[in-house]
């Protein structure tokens, strides 16, 4: 792959850089004051100068990088910054990095959602680190005499190779930062790379381990209160009254108190949404007072009626129904039923799948369930505000930033530069985090009492308020004739929501396929979960592929990759969603890494592929049995995600993502009696255990000079559909409900 030359408007680069003809200079005497040996303090830098928005290099040489995204666990405080350094040329071991604050000036995507922090930032960072290279060589180049062309870059010097002269970053710093802003600069190709494609450990590791202040659990200011929150303890209830006389009487507790989330009136977007529009929120000095006295508030509910919101998502405009009601997983099974064989949406139809329906030998018919999900981050939800009349600051856990933004500064009445949000790393996000109500209810409780206030969730205020991964059904079809497949249908839905993505696989190797949605409206709220939709669909369709197969008598794997080649040579329709290609490629490496065709004695093997967010990911789950129960030995994974950037973060995501596949599949799940969930804890809400996890999981990736695309998801759905397909080889048994190990419903 050649040079990739980029064009630096200045309007973007002021954008994702802050670098307007000029740099800043920053100094840290306060360094020198630590509790620093001599030595050490005679190696600190003096001065520090901004290149940009993302980057400061001192005086000796050492370089500051700003990772400007929310950091989950998925890495990218540690991959972001690789793409920075990879074209600033500088040693790695003379880089710190920084969490960088919300500032949609300097920065831009600053969120964490849809794995997309690394392919957003793809080109913006490398190009920021490739600028403030090219101005440190033509600083050089004035100090030295020569022309820039003349002078290469390795780790953090600048050398001119015809003189033997050489000099460091920190020499030409201070004048660098003051150059203009080359319009053009080139990207290193893919092969040229020293730093992104390497192993790079994680730079909050040490912190993670030794216990210090990272996440927003953990923070805290001189002289704030904390705050619980008490809302109706089911789903279609609302606050009639309340007597908060016992929990005032506590020692401690300073303010009991009714609030609205919103104003009336005010606009509301997706990630703004909470089913619960009015809670009560109990203020003291503690989190363990404020956790007691909420129990000492009497609270009279009464059911609310339908509710219609109105949200804006990414310049759309959604309808949300709640109906009124206290709902069941019972009664929605029903619901369920009843509307697959009602009226649906046809979103896609190739050829004339019912004339192969009725002139089939055969017809398979499959229909798969999965309950609704808690996402159960290890950090419960909080977060830190203090609202005054005119700025309003936040620090905690947040996935979307930069979309949350605009909703707080509507809520409070303030400019959107007003409000500051400070990041802190995030203690499970998947898609929790993704909703900023609690940020804004923290607000709230803030503006209301005039003092900075740190708001803090229960397990069982966060497994009972949603949102939830949806509860969805899908129905296969297949008709056979002549020991043939000749039409597939997929009719999917789901409360509030359907998981059916028409466009995918196998949609484009039949020449007659055809599928349906339906949705049910529902009062409890959902959102979205770890590949949202992909997390079930994957397993219903990979497990039906595995039932096509054996109807006609086909090797699983082998019968995908057919299929797959015959989108590459002769696809149905022109909306296939997918590249073909490496779709089979994935599943090509994992038969070969797995040696499929040469499994152990007492092993039982599954083997699923699917697409998502970008990426390719397929598996083989091998299963043993004992003492009568199965157990997962061993996961191998082959993904195809593009560029990886850092093996080491790519390689735990994809671990990470096989054990949260598997265990949500085996075990979890979340039902509902009259509105009410009844798992609140996790005594009843059932995840994997650590002897239940995979003994290995074996990761490799495809060598790829595309682009980067999704990691953090992708690893996550289809390991349902293998284990799914490894469980029926161990017992005899197709599993068309999920956890896979019984349900409680």
């Amino acid at each position: 792959m050649a040079n990739k030359t980029v064009n630096n408007s200045r309007r973007f680069f002021i954008k994702s850089s802050l670098l307007a003809g000029g740099g800043m200079m920053l100094s840290f005497p306060m360094l020198e004051a630590c509790n620093f040996s001599p030595e050490q303090v005679a190696t600190m830098p003096k001065e520090w100068f901004e290149i940009n928005g993302y980057l400061k290099i001192a005086d000796n040489g050492l370089v500051t990088i700003m990772s400007p995204n929310p950091e989950v666990g998925q890495n990218v405080k540690t991959s972001m910054p690789m793409l920075i350094a990879e074209e600033l040329g500088c040693n790695w071991n003379d880089v710190s990095v920084e969490q960088a604050p919300l500032n949609s000036t300097k920065f831009f995507h600053q969120m964490a959602g849809g794995s997309t922090s690394i392919s957003a930032a793809w080109t913006p960072l490398r190009k920021a680190g490739a600028t403030a290279r090219v101005m440190l060589t033509n600083a050089a180049a004035t100090t030295l005499g020569v022309g820039a062309s003349e002078l290469r870059v390795d780790n953090g010097t600048i050398h001119h190779d015809a003189s033997g002269r050489s000099l460091g970053f920190g020499e030409v710093a201070s004048s660098a930062a003051v150059l203009k802003v080359p319009e053009d600069v080139a990207l290193k190709p893919v092969k040229d790379f020293s730093i992104i494609g390497t192993s790079r450990k994680n730079v909050d590791a040490k912190k993670i381990v030794t216990g210090e202040s990272l996440f927003g659990i953990d923070y805290k200011e001189p002289g704030m209160l904390y705050a619980a929150i008490i809302h109706p303890p089911a789903f279609g209830l609302k606050i009639k009254s309340f007597d908060a006389s016992r929990a005032l009487a506590m020692p401690g507790i300073t303010d009991v108190f009714q609030f609205e989330n919103y104003r009336e009136g005010q606009a509301k977007g997706a990630f703004d949404l909470k089913a619960h529009q009015t809670q009560i929120a109990v203020v003291g000095n503690s989190t363990w007072e404020v956790f007691q006295a909420k129990k000492l508030v009497d609270v009279a509910y009464e059911e609310a009626g339908d509710q219609v919101n109105e949200l804006s998502f990414f310049g759309r405009t959604n309808t949300v129904k709640w109906p009124a009601g206290l709902e069941s997983t019972r009664q929605h099974k029903e619901q369920m039923n009843v509307a697959e064989k009602g009226p649906k949406r046809t979103e896609r139809k190739d050829g004339n799948p019912a004339a192969q329906f009725a002139a089939a030998d055969q017809v398979i018919e499959r229909t798969y369930y999965a309950p609704y999900l808690a996402h159960n981050t290890l950090e419960p939800l909080n977060f830190f505000a203090d609202v005054k009349e005119d700025s309003a600051r936040f620090v905690g856990p947040i996935q979307l930033p930069e979309i949350l933004e605009p909703a707080l500064a509507a809520r409070f009445d303030l400019p959107v530069e007003k409000v500051d949000i400070m990041m802190t790393r995030i203690g499970g996000g998947f898609g929790r985090k993704l909703y900023g109500h609690f940020m804004l209810e923290a607000g709230v409780i803030s503006q209301t009492i005039g003092k900075p206030v740190k708001l803090v969730y229960t397990r069982e205020d966060d497994m009972s308020a949603g949102a939830y991964r949806p509860s969805y059904q899908v129905t296969y079809r297949a008709a056979i004739k002549n020991n043939e497949v000749t039409a597939v249908h997929v009719i999917a839905g789901g409360l509030p929501e359907s998981p059916l993505a028409a466009n995918r696989f196998p949609a484009g190797a039949f020449d007659h396929y055809q599928a349906d949605s339906w949705t049910i409206d529902s009062n409890i709220t959902t959102g979205a979960f770890r590949a949202p939709r992909s997390n079930f669909m994957a397993s219903a369709e990979q497990s039906f592929i595995d039932e096509m197969a054996e109807a006609i008598g086909k090797d699983p794997l082998d019968y995908r990759i057919e299929l797959l080649e015959r989108v590459k040579t002769n696809p149905v329709g022109d909306r296939n969603d997918y590249d073909a290609e490496r779709y089979a490629g994935v599943l090509r490496l994992v038969k070969e890494k797995a040696n499929w065709e040469s499994s152990k004695p007492g092993v039982h093997r599954g083997v699923a592929a699917y697409f998502c967010h970008a990426s390719y990911v397929a598996n083989v789950v091998d299963v043993v049995v004992e003492n009568g129960t199965p157990k997962v030995d061993k996961v191998f994974a082959a993904i195809d995600c593009g560029v990886v950037i850092n093996p080491d973060a790519a390689t735990n995501l994809a671990e990470g993502g096989s054990v949260d596949g598997i265990g949500h599949a085996m075990y979890s799940e979340l039902t509902f009696s009259d509105g009410a969930p009844n798992q609140t804890n996790f005594n009843q809400y059932r995840l994997i255990r650590h002897n239940e996890a995979p003994r290995e999981v074996e990761v490799h990736f495809v060598e790829s000079d595309i682009d980067p695309t999704g990691m953090g998801e992708p690893p996550f759905p289809p390991v349902m559909g293998a284990l799914a397909n490894a469980l029926y080889q161990a017992t005899g048994k197709r599993l068309y409900k999920q956890p896979f190990m019984g349900s409680q419903a």
